[in-house]
């Protein structure tokens, strides 16, 4: 049986007066994560209230904290956003 690995649910629910504009460069971000192997999957609510990312390969939640810290969404405040571990299997 494989070992459970370790990644890191953000969730990331949009404040009122969202700027639409950070939507760009907030994915130009993901796009990074995924060029360097650490964003597994990433989507966006259906409700368009938010959305969540997985990154994976990072070494614990305070490195995943700080990689979230450099998200534009979170560089100027324009979504609520917690970062949960998560051993998946």
């Amino acid at each position: 049986m494989n070992a459970p690995a370790t990644r890191y649910l953000v969730l990331l629910m949009r404040r009122p007066g969202f700027d639409e504009a950070l939507v760009a460069p907030h994915l130009a971000f993901l796009d990074g994560l995924r060029a360097d192997g650490l964003l597994e999957l990433t989507g966006g609510f259906g409700d368009r209230s938010g959305g969540a990312y997985l990154l994976r390969g990072v070494a614990d939640l305070d490195a995943a904290k700080a990689i979230v810290e450099r998200d534009p969404l979170a560089i100027h405040g324009a979504s609520d956003i917690v970062v949960h571990e998560w051993n998946t299997r």
